[in-house]
């Protein structure tokens, strides 16, 4: 089991509000964007993954049209427009990190993704993208055969 202090999940933790801030409503009256230096020292995260941190951020923004087509193939009854934020962005973190990048294997990155559904959101939120990851992993086990 991993422990909270974990560098590499802060470094996910930190990724998903840095992307999620982000991608919120940018143009309401006293937007204020952070970088992961200040969400850390609000979330008194002393030490985390920087170099994971960055890697997700920049990848996740550079591939998100790729990740995004998957996202509808695989949840197609779930419009990205209709999604709350928090899934989406757990999702594209995960989908990244696993699939695209397989910077990790993607059982942890889906097991990482359930993890922060459940911290930034609940049952339901980690229920869902267990099973939208859950069915990419599927799908690419059978390619993979």
């Amino acid at each position: 089991m991993k422990k909270v202090t974990d560098p590499r999940h802060l470094a996910r933790e930190l990724a998903l509000q840095y992307l999620f801030s982000n991608d919120f409503d940018k143009n309401r009256e006293g937007y204020l964007e952070f970088d992961a230096s200040e969400i850390s020292i609000l979330d008194e995260i002393e030490e985390y993954s920087s170099e994971l941190y960055e890697k997700l951020v920049s990848g996740v923004r550079e591939q998100q049209e790729v990740i995004d087509k998957m996202i509808i193939q695989y949840a197609p009854q779930w419009p990205i427009t209709q999604m709350k934020l928090v899934d989406l962005q757990i999702l594209r973190i995960a989908i990244y990190e696993g699939f695209l990048e397989k910077m990790t294997p993607p059982k942890v990155a889906i097991d990482e993704a359930i993890e922060l559904a459940k911290e930034f959101g609940g049952d339901s939120n980690s229920k869902f993208v267990n099973g939208v990851l859950g069915a990419i992993y599927e799908k690419q086990e059978k390619e993979d055969e």
